[in-house]
């Protein structure tokens, strides 16, 4: 499975099970397994230390606790269009790992900004003053 021009797959690093799809479709869902779940192990796969690692990072619901990637694919009816999906997705998050991610660069408040934020604390300032008991400090 090509990610991109760079880095593939093995296809024996994915394992496919079909399963029954649930929802709307009648006899045909109750009898045909055509949903299908993708399993792909992170740990044990071919890809770069530094992608597994930014993938076991993710907080996504989709990656277990053990590191493996368990991707359900059941949006159509023929188990071929189901596997073809799963592997889109999966393609799709290992490629979001692969973009380098983009340096923060720091940034200080405009004069405006600054300007704006004290006057908005000196407003509420004022306001507060004004729920003080009067006359007792006096």
């Amino acid at each position: 499975m090509r990610i991109n021009r760079t880095l593939t797959i093995p296809e024996t690093e994915l394992e496919f099970t079909a399963i029954r799809a649930g929802g709307p479709g009648g006899q045909h869902v109750n009898k045909v397994a055509s949903a299908i779940q993708l399993f792909f192990d992170i740990r044990a796969s071919s890809l770069p230390e530094l992608y597994k690692e930014r993938l076991l990072a993710l907080s996504d619901r989709r990656i277990t606790a053990d590191g493996v990637v368990v991707i359900k694919a059941a949006r159509h009816r023929s188990q071929e269009k189901n596997k073809e999906e799963a592997r889109q997705r999966l393609r799709e998050l290992i490629a979001a790992v692969t973009r380098e991610p983009k340096k923060r660069k720091p940034t200080r408040p405009t004069k405006a900004a600054r300007k704006k934020r004290m006057d908005a604390k000196t407003r509420t300032s004022r306001i507060k003053g004004l729920r003080k008991q009067v006359g007792s400090g006096d």
